[in-house]
């Protein structure tokens, strides 16, 4: 067996929560059910210093995301503080609240890329996963001003069984909207999403038949249009490893400013995490007892300890295995040689088999101290 401690290398990138404030309400959002409020989110200088120690632990990438990151005021000023420690600034956005001259403003600042959430390819569809009407017809607009500012341009399209009839559509749209690169992702159930998941669920015929339209995609879009897809775990056989396996690729930053492994981990119980404004960035990478806890091989449990996968999935989801057996210890249930992956396969059959579900919002009040 390889060393349960590899060497730690620094993390490629930092995904900053700059706010959960957010416009839409999407019924498969996967930030906490509880959001942090407007009044706990930490300063400009705090992100700003945040930045700097990013830059100085050998973060390349910084993903300005939430919530809906441009209900900050400074977000221009954040993106300039960035760019100026050489860190590659990518904006995760609904679009919904931006308009032509602030996106130029962060353009202006240094803004390197934009990712743009989308919902479904009709207005109908989109608008109403997205708890937001009007929302579609902005997003288009917003993606061709991003277009036309020479930015590159993700499209991020979160899949589940109220929108997969409209796959062929979306990734015809992002392709019109000459975005370089779409990310087709299967709802991952934690939050809101976790909430909605009898109406999300997809049958595992859905499933088949989404990888085989990505498959035909990516072929037709080849050298046009980069086309990632980020598979269900509930149909699964084997488990993906999360965020490149727990503190190993990737920190997050939440609003008030805790560091966590990844962005659902304050749903595990029993972890404690440190906070930006008490303890520096690289101290916590390297040795908080929150990213010790899962890092690496050493915790597995069987018959994870003793896998030829196990530096492959590194032990799959910490937070799946929490919400699915209460122990963020064990094996994630997605893996076929898990105790609990009989009881998974059920819940996702009887799921995604369950007709008429009623989709559920968060309220506009749960979303901030306006």
């Amino acid at each position: 067996m390889s060393d349960a401690h590899p060497p730690l290398e620094p993390p490629i990138g930092l995904v900053a929560e700059l706010s959960h404030r957010c416009p839409q309400r999407c019924v498969y959002c996967s930030n906490p059910v509880a959001l942090e409020r407007k009044s706990a989110e930490i300063s400009t200088a705090s992100w700003e210093r945040v930045f700097a120690q990013a830059a100085e632990l050998g973060v390349l990438q910084v993903h300005l995301s939430g919530g809906e990151p441009t209900v900050r005021p400074d977000l221009e000023a954040l993106v300039e503080a960035a760019r100026g420690v050489d860190l590659y600034t990518n904006l995760i956005t609904s679009g919904v609240l931006l308009d032509r001259d602030r996106l130029q403003a962060l353009v202006n600042a240094g803004l390197d890329h934009v990712q743009l959430s989308v919902q479904a390819a009709s207005a109908g569809c989109a608008d109403r996963v997205a708890g937001l009407d009007g929302a579609h017809a902005k997003k288009l607009e917003v993606a061709r001003w991003v277009r036309q500012f020479d930015l590159p341009l993700t499209i991020n399209a979160v899949v589940h069984r109220q929108n997969l009839h409209e796959l062929a559509q979306i990734i015809e749209m992002a392709a019109e909207l000459d975005a370089s690169r779409l990310e087709v992702a299967h709802t991952q159930y934690y939050g809101w999403a976790l909430e909605n998941r009898a109406a999300l669920m997809p049958t595992a015929e859905q499933v088949r038949e989404a990888t085989r339209l990505v498959d035909e995609a990516r072929d037709d879009y080849a050298g046009q249009m980069q086309i990632d897809y980020v598979t269900p775990d509930y149909h699964a056989r084997r488990p993906k490893a999360c965020m490149g396996g727990w503190g190993r690729r990737l920190l997050v930053v939440s609003p008030s400013g805790l560091a966590l492994p990844c962005h659902a981990a304050q749903s595990i119980e029993g972890l404690e995490f440190d906070n930006v404004e008490d303890r520096p960035l690289g101290e916590i990478w390297r040795h908080s007892q929150a990213f010790e806890r899962f890092r690496g091989t050493g915790w597995m449990p069987e018959p994870c300890r003793s896998c030829d996968r196990r530096e492959i999935d590194w032990g799959g989801c910490r937070c799946q295995a929490f919400a699915l057996t209460g122990d963020a210890a064990n094996p994630d249930p997605v893996c076929e040689l898990s105790d609990h992956h009989q009881d998974l396969a059920r819940l996702a059959r009887r799921a995604a088999h369950q007709p008429n579900q009623m989709l559920r919002y968060r309220s506009f009040t749960n979303s901030s101290d306006t």
